[in-house]
C-alpha cells in the first residue's frame, strides 16, 4: 500500500516541542515563535513612552565634549537635537521604540553615526563616544534610509533563539516595522537554511524516520543519508520557494507579524488568518501567494527523490498542502500565545566605538 506523505514542510508536529518548533521553520515563515505573557492591555490604551537614551561624547584622549550636537533620527518622526553639558553627557527622554540613529557633530571633530534599535520602557546608556579629530570642520545631517532600518530590524531577528538556540528569525515583534528588499529577503533565507541548528535538527528529523522506517529506504548509514538529504531538501526548496523566490515575485513579507494584544477571540483569529494571508511590500494585507504556492510547489519537487512508492500524485499533493496550512494556523497559534516567553531579550544593535 502506497503511504500518505505528508507536505515536505509539516513532517515535524509529532516530536515534542522542539521538533514542533522546527515545523514553524518549515512553513512559508519559516520559524515564528511569540507569546502572551498575561493579560494585554487593548493597543489604544498602551502605556505612555518611558524609553530613553542617554550618553557621554569626548575626544581620544578622554575630555568631554562640550556643546557637541547629538541629532535623533527615527522613522517617520522629525529629527530632534540636543547639544552635550559640560561633562560631555546628553540625553534624550520619553521616546517609543524602534530602530534609531544618531548623528553627533562637533566642531573640529570627525562626525560619527550610530544606530540601534530601542525597547519599549529601556533606559538604554550608550557607550562613550571618543570623536577622532579632524582636519576641517565639517557639519554632516545623517539620515537613516528605509534600507538602513530594515537591515537594523533584520540583523536583531537573527538573533532571536527560542530557549537561546532554536533559530527564532522569521517573526516580527517590532510594532513598526518596513519591508525587506529583494536583497534581503534572500539573504534571510540563506541565513536560516545553512543555521546549524537547523541542520542539527534535520538530522534529528532523518533519525526518526530511521528508527520507525518511513518511507521505502533501507536502514543502515546509506538509508539515513537518503533521509537526511530528503528532509534537507524539503527544508531547501520550502524555504527558498517561500522565503525568497516567491516573495520577491509577489512583493510580499513571508516573516509573521505578532500582535500580542487585543482580546484571545482576535488574536485567535488573526494567527488563523495567517496562514493563507501575509502583509504585502505595500503594507496591505494580501492572499499569502508566497507561502500556498510555495507549498505545492515544493512538495511536487519532493517526488523528484522520495521512493516511487511514497510519491504523492496530484491529489495528495494538494491534499498535503491543505493539512500543511492547517499546521501552519496550528504554529501561528503557538507563536502568538505560547513561545514568546521562551525566547530572550534582544539588546539594541550598537555599533562599537572606533
Amino acid at each position: 500500500m502506497e503511504q500518505l506523505r505528508p507536505s515536505p514542510r509539516r513532517r515535524l508536529p509529532t516530536l515534542a516541542l522542539p521538533l514542533l518548533l522546527l515545523a514553524g521553520a518549515y512553513q512559508s515563515r519559516a520559524a515564528e515563535l511569540p507569546a502572551s505573557t498575561g493579560p494585554q492591555p487593548p493597543a489604544q490604551t498602551a502605556p505612555a513612552a518611558t524609553a530613553s537614551i542617554t550618553g557621554a561624547i569626548t575626544d581620544k584622549d578622554g575630555a568631554s565634549i562640550a556643546g557637541a550636537r547629538v541629532t535623533l533620527i527615527r522613522d517617520h518622526q522629525p529629527p530632534a537635537s540636543v547639544t552635550t553639558a559640560n561633562d560631555g553627557t546628553f540625553a534624550f527622554l520619553s521616546l517609543g521604540p524602534g530602530p534609531f540613529q544618531l548623528a553627533i557633530v562637533a566642531a573640529g571633530f570627525a562626525p560619527q553615526p550610530t544606530s540601534g534599535i530601542l525597547q519599549p520602557g529601556e533606559r538604554l546608556e550608550l557607550p562613550t563616544f571618543a570623536l577622532a579629530a579632524a582636519s576641517t570642520t565639517t557639519n554632516i545631517e545623517v539620515t537613516a534610509t528605509p534600507t538602513d532600518i530594515a537591515e537594523a530590524q533584520v540583523k536583531l531577528e537573527e538573533k532571536q533563539r527560542v530557549l537561546g538556540a532554536i533559530p527564532n528569525f522569521y517573526v516580527v515583534y517590532d510594532r513598526n516595522p518596513l519591508p525587506l528588499n529583494p536583497k534581503q529577503k534572500s539573504e534571510f533565507a540563506l541565513r536560516s537554511l545553512i543555521d546549524p541548528v537547523n541542520l542539527v535538527l534535520n538530522g534529528a528529523v532523518a533519525g526518526v524516520q530511521q528508527a520507525t522506517h518511513t518511507y521505502a529506504w533501507q536502514l543502515g548509514a546509506d538509508g539515513y543519508a537518503k533521509r537526511y538529504s530528503a528532509a534537507f531538501g524539503n527544508f531547501l526548496t520550502s524555504d527558498l520557494l517561500t522565503n525568497a523566490a516567491l516573495p520577491i515575485l509577489f512583493h510580499q513579507d513571508p516573516r509573521y507579524y505578532y500582535k500580542g494584544t487585543g482580546s484571545v477571540r482576535s488574536r485567535v483569529g488573526y494567527a488563523i488568518a495567517n496562514a493563507v494571508i501575509c502583509k504585502g511590500d505595500n503594507g496591505h494585507w494580501q492572499p499569502n501567494y508566497s507561502g500556498i504556492l510555495g507549498g505545492l510547489a515544493a512538495s511536487g519537487i519532493s517526488n523528484a527523490y522520495y521512493p516511487a512508492t511514497n510519491r504523492a500524485g496530484a491529489g495528495l499533493t494538494f491534499e498535503n498542502a491543505a493539512i500543511g496550512t492547517g499546521l501552519g494556523a496550528i504554529a501561528n497559534l503557538f507563536e502568538e500565545f505560547v513561545v514568546r516567553k521562551l525566547t530572550p531579550r534582544i539588546p539594541p544593535i550598537i555599533p562599537p566605538n572606533p
